[in-house]
C-alpha cells in the first residue's frame, strides 16, 4: 500500500540526541507538516516525516470501522512503527516525539496507544483514536507519564469532540499526562496557541 518514504531534516539520526516524527494530514505533503519543526527547539534533533502514497493514509473517515480502511490503515501503522524502530536503534524512546495533524494526529494517537510506553511527547493536533468506537481493549502498555497534547475545535467538521474526550480518557488511563484544549469556533487547522502550548509541555 504505502511505500516506505521518509522525508528528513535536522541532524543525522546517528548523531542526534532526540527525534521528532511529524505525520501529515490528508492531501498534504510531508513538507507541510515538517514546517511545524520550525517552531520547536531542534538543535541536535533528527526530524522525520513519513509520506503516504498520494498523501492519503487511509481512504475513509477515521470513524469508519477499522476493516473498511484496510489494508491502508495497517500499512500506515506498519510504516510508522518501522520508522520508530529505526530511530530506536540510536535514540531511546523517551527522547522520541510523535506529532501529527488531522489524519496524522489520528495515527499519532493510534500508533502510540497500541503499545504505550514512555515517549518524549505526543502531539495530537485535531485527531483521536481510530475506529467506529474508541475501545479501551484495543490498547495496551503504560505511557509512564508521557506528556500528551490533545487539541480540537468545539465543532470541527472532521473530528467530533466526543472522540477527543474518549481519546483523552483512554490515554490518561494508559498512564499519559494529557493536556486537552478545545477552541471555540476554531477552523480545521493548527494555531500558534496550540504550538506554543505543546512546546511548553514537551520542553522543546
Amino acid at each position: 500500500m504505502h511505500n516506505y518514504n521518509i522525508v528528513e531534516r535536522g541532524t543525522k539520526l546517528q548523531d542526534a540526541e532526540k527525534a521528532i516524527i511529524l505525520i501529515h494530514g490528508r492531501g498534504a505533503p510531508p513538507e507541510d507538516i515538517l514546517s511545524l519543526a520550525d517552531f520547536f527547539e531542534t538543535q541536535n534533533t533528527y526530524i522525520a516525516a513519513p509520506e503516504a502514497n498520494q498523501y492519503v493514509w487511509y481512504p475513509l473517515s477515521f470513524l469508519a470501522p477499522r476493516q473498511q480502511n484496510q489494508p491502508w490503515l495497517d500499512s500506515a501503522l506498519e510504516n510508522i512503527n518501522r520508522l520508530i524502530s529505526e530511530i530506536e536503534k540510536f535514540i531511546p524512546t523517551e527522547k522520541i516525539f510523535v506529532m501529527g495533524f488531522s489524519q496524522g494526529a489520528c495515527l499519532s494517537a493510534e500508533i502510540t496507544s497500541r503499545n504505550a510506553r514512555k515517549f518524549g511527547g505526543i502531539g495530537i493536533f485535531t485527531g483521536g483514536l481510530i475506529g467506529d468506537k474508541a475501545d479501551r481493549n484495543n490498547y495496551t502498555g503504560n505511557f509512564n507519564d508521557t506528556p500528551v497534547y490533545l487539541s480540537n475545535g468545539d465543532n470541527d467538521p472532521h473530528i467530533p469532540l466526543q472522540r477527543t474526550e474518549d481519546t483523552f480518557t483512554i490515554m490518561k488511563d494508559l498512564g499519559a499526562k494529557v493536556t486537552k484544549e478545545v477552541f471555540p469556533g476554531r477552523p480545521h487547522t493548527i494555531m500558534m496557541e496550540e504550538i506554543n502550548k505543546a512546546k511548553a509541555i514537551f520542553n522543546l
